[in-house]
């Protein structure tokens, strides 16, 4: 039993899900009801539902953000490539409600299609600029992205003229709100890209030259591969996600805030990863554990405001399971504790 447990607590996925597994059922012991679901009106309700919804946006974010860090790099400005993307879709959906012979209509500035492609292609400029800075420039990850991360803001308020731009759209609102097959729309845009994501990762040589960038930059350019091109293309995907999650969060709160939407947003993505397993030092990363541990992060967020704890005390309170997860999850320090607890047995 002790080696099947060893074997088990070995693996990448265990502590992240026993952690999240732990959290469900102390919700559901202390909050009666928690993990009850309905169905209202062609949907399903409840809060698991609305646990997964809302991590969705800090999903897609981790997702990206995951494979930065595989090959060494960091991106600090995914909040504000979120925002920045949120507010060019509001200015380029615009929308005005019309009223004509006691008919409100709500009237676009340009085609929905339209603004979000030129949403998705300023992220993904933005992923360029960050890629280049890294690359070409020989800037270090975290100076390179804080770069867009202070500048971004302003560029997004710039492009909203300071100003919270409302969305009158209604078609706009489903990507954040609508329902497909009864859950919520967001839930298949997530399982979509991480299916994409995970297939381009295991069924093509992409995964394999990731991990060998992380291992070693150097050798990995010796050995024939685009080291600099594919580094490049993770921060433009990197970016794209953070420009996908702004599409969704605008939609959510019908609204683009340039100076608040994605904000503190990397760290809780960075928070996601190292809990999901990925190291920061490169070479290994865990998709799925980076989507556990979003919604860890999303789980905990959900508890502290059930169970009525002050909402400043959430960082506090997040610091410290992740501390006590990162501890878990190191092996030295398990094996530091097994022999302490050897230890003392032979003493008593």
């Amino acid at each position: 039993m002790s080696a099947r447990f060893k074997q088990l607590s070995g693996h990448t996925l265990f502590w992240p899900l026993l952690t999240l597994a732990l959290l469900l059922v102390a919700n559901g012991i202390f909050n009666p009801g928690f993990l009850a679901l309905q169905w209202r009106e062609g949907h399903l309700y409840g809060n698991l539902i609305d646990i997964v919804n809302r991590a969705a946006p800090l999903i897609l974010v981790s997702i990206g953000m995951t494979l930065v860090i595989a090959v060494r790099g960091l991106d600090i400005s995914v909040g504000a490539v979120l925002a920045i993307s949120a507010t060019v879709a509001a200015w380029m959906i615009g929308g005005a409600l019309v009223v004509d012979h006691g008919v409100t209509t709500a009237v676009t500035r340009l085609p929905m299609p339209v603004a979000i492609a030129g949403a998705l292609g300023v992220a993904l400029a933005c992923g360029l600029w960050n890629g280049l800075l890294v690359v070409r420039a020989g800037m270090q990850p975290i100076i390179a992205t804080l770069i867009l991360m202070v500048a971004g803001r302003g560029l997004a308020q710039l492009i909203g003229g300071g100003q919270i731009l409302t969305i009158y759209y209604p078609p706009y609102f489903y990507l954040g709100n609508g329902f497909l097959l009864g859950l919520p729309f967001t839930l298949f845009v997530v399982a979509a890209i991480y299916a994409l994501t995970h297939v381009a990762l295991n069924r093509t040589a992409l995964g394999l030259f990731i991990r060998a960038i992380g291992v070693n930059p150097v050798a990995s350019r010796v050995a024939g591969i685009r080291a600099r091109l594919i580094t490049i293309g993770l921060y433009m995907f990197c970016a794209l996600m953070a420009g996908v999650a702004g599409l969704i969060v605008s939609s959510n709160v019908k609204s683009a805030d340039a100076n608040n939407a994605g904000q503190l947003l990397e760290l809780d993505a960075i928070l996601a990863v190292t809990l999901g397993g990925t190291l920061l030092t490169g070479g290994r990363f865990s998709l799925a554990g980076s989507v556990v541990g979003a919604l860890i992060i999303q789980t905990l967020t959900s508890t502290i405001y059930s169970v009525g704890i002050p909402p400043q005390v959430n960082m506090v309170v997040k610091a410290m399971l992740v501390f006590a997860v990162m501890l878990l999850q190191s092996a030295e320090f398990r094996t530091t504790v097994r022999g302490w607890l050897v230890r003392t047995e032979r003493r008593a």
